[in-house]
């Protein structure tokens, strides 16, 4: 199987791994530790696994659950398996859409690129499931473009969003307040919004107490 590749992600992910030091846990590799030890990540929308990989890599301390729906399953566990990486296992099978997820409960929760692409019910969906598999206090990471009272941040990101609505009507970039008022549904407190290259953002919930 040829594996899929986003030159997107090879281009953002050290970027967002300066914003995720900040939040996943201690610098100090600790590739010894046992994997009941290791705080966990889970991801929602693995993809390519290209994040899985340098993530899991970059953060030996972390043990990296990641996930996708069932089409891009087989694709994500051959590039996860591929990494040789201990602290990086088979991806799990997880839709928005499901009624509850089959994850352990996870120390953080990492996304990106994905709430533009679910339609508005799986956003919705997605927001549900958090409190089922977050720790107290759980870190919750999302990156990808947002709109901000309805307004676009570039050019770019308004041409993107046409594209996604002529391609799928139910999808298209997020007003930051109807997923900021979701969060806070599920439990979440934003305490950073990180702007990154290419008009996207890194935004930064915790789980209240």
């Amino acid at each position: 199987m040829e594996l899929p590749w986003s030159q997107a992600c090879e281009n953002n992910k050290r970027p967002i791994l300066e914003v995720l030091l900040r939040h996943f846990g201690p610098r100090e590799a600790h590739p010894a530790l046992p994997d009941q030890c290791r705080a966990r990540v889970l991801e929602v929308g693995g993809g390519t696994g290209q994040h899985a990989a340098f993530f899991a890599a970059s953060m030996p301390w972390l043990y990296w659950q990641s996930s996708d729906v069932a089409s891009n399953a087989a694709s994500l566990a051959l590039r996860l398996g591929q990494s040789g990486l201990d602290n990086l296992p088979a991806p799990l099978t997880l839709d928005a859409l499901d009624p509850q997820w089959d994850a352990a409960a996870a120390d953080y929760l990492f996304s990106a690129n994905t709430l533009h692409i679910m339609s508005e019910e799986a956003v919705r969906g997605f927001f549900r499931r958090l409190p089922d598999v977050l720790k107290e206090d759980a870190i919750v990471c999302i990156y990808g473009p947002f709109r901000y009272g309805d307004e676009f941040s570039s050019d770019s990101n308004a041409s993107f969003d046409q594209w996604l609505r002529q391609r799928d009507p139910r999808s298209g970039i997020r007003d930051a307040a109807f997923v900021d008022e979701l969060a806070e549904k599920a439990g979440l407190e934003l305490i950073e919004d990180n702007a990154m290259p290419a008009n996207n953002q890194l935004r930064i919930w915790r789980q209240r107490s």
